[in-house]
């Protein structure tokens, strides 16, 4: 356990919290965060979860461009719901990726667990992707996604980070909730 470590943990907290909440101030958290991470899982062999925060950075910078565009006349982020095709395409698209992409990192690096770190990866993008496009179903993947992580984490011993997973867990089954009760 490492200070950055634990800074990476705060700000995760405060970044899923104003998440769920629809606050554009997540976006903030959510750079320092994925910041921090990058460095922490590329010192621990998981590359595709280090790649991934870079990934973030990107389409984090992309939800906050768009969440200040998307706000209802309340003033709350609106959130929108895909169609079924839609979601089969998703759920297909990921389940294809994470298979291309553990293959990759089984064949060319030296990957602590390439399959599984994949897997996570993949889903956590089409999460992230979804979530900066205000979908409800983002909040199903990242339950997925947390369910995975808590137990890698604790293989690789970050248990703040695994600890950090089960929080946001919880914090993305309230955020099915309350994305629920706001869908458009």
């Amino acid at each position: 356990m490492s200070p950055i470590e634990a800074a990476a943990t705060l700000f995760g907290l405060i970044n899923v919290t104003l998440v769920v909440r629809r606050s554009m101030w997540n976006y903030p958290f959510a750079l320092a965060m994925v910041s921090l991470y990058a460095w922490i899982f590329f010192h621990q062999k998981l590359y595709s979860d280090a790649l991934l925060q870079l990934f973030y950075i990107a389409v984090n910078l992309y939800g906050w461009w768009n969440w200040t565009r998307s706000r209802a006349r309340t003033g709350e982020v609106r959130v929108e719901q895909l169609g079924y095709a839609a979601r089969l395409g998703w759920l297909a698209g990921c389940v294809a990726a994470s298979a291309v992409w553990g293959a990759v990192m089984h064949r060319y690096t030296d990957a602590a667990f390439p399959w599984w770190d994949g897997s996570i990866a993949m889903f956590s993008i089409a999460a992230q992707i979804l979530q900066s496009r205000r979908k409800w179903e983002s909040w199903v993947l990242w339950i997925l996604v947390d369910l995975a992580a808590v137990p890698l984490f604790a293989l690789k011993g970050l248990w703040l980070t695994a600890g950090l997973y089960v929080v946001f867990l919880a914090l993305s089954v309230w955020g099915l909730i309350h994305w629920t009760k706001a869908k458009a």
